[in-house]
């Protein structure tokens, strides 16, 4: 029974928002008709895979939701590629995915998002001078109508 005004917040332990949410993607993707007996399945598949591979998607997912308030985690990245070269893992998420990019890509859009930031500044820039330019003409037209 829980307290409708209770103060209490738990804290969910790392990776496991990220177990959570693979088991529910793959339950959406195959819709089985027993969810516990397929969450059960799902998770031992999980172990057997960790067990071979020495790959934790659970550590994994816990370090890349680290990284982004300590990018420490980060210094002695193992990827998942290395265990499964040949396989994609279906569980790989969009954080995890953009976590795995090369230096030399995050280099590339890292300038590129600078590129667009001066653009749209230079954009705002102009349009205020045609701004002014535009307010300057049209007091001068009103002095000349004026006199």
């Amino acid at each position: 029974m829980s307290i409708p005004f209770s103060n209490t917040h738990y804290r969910i332990p790392q990776g496991f928002g990220n177990l959570l949410e693979g088991l529910t993607r793959e339950i959406l993707r195959e819709q089985p008709d027993n969810i516990p007996a397929f969450a059960a399945a799902y998770f031992e598949n999980l172990l057997e895979k960790r067990e071979k591979t020495s790959f934790d998607p659970a550590e994994w997912g816990a370090k890349v939701d680290d990284r982004f308030y300590n990018n420490h985690a980060f210094k002695e990245q193992e990827s998942p590629e290395k265990h499964e070269p040949g396989k994609e893992n279906s569980q790989t998420s969009m954080k995890e995915k953009t976590a795995l990019e090369s230096p030399e890509e995050d280099k590339d859009m890292e300038e590129n998002a600078a590129l667009k930031i001066q653009a749209a500044f230079r954009g705002h820039l102009a349009r205020e001078e045609v701004k002014k330019m535009k307010s300057s003409d049209l007091e001068e037209e009103k002095t000349e109508e004026n006199e």
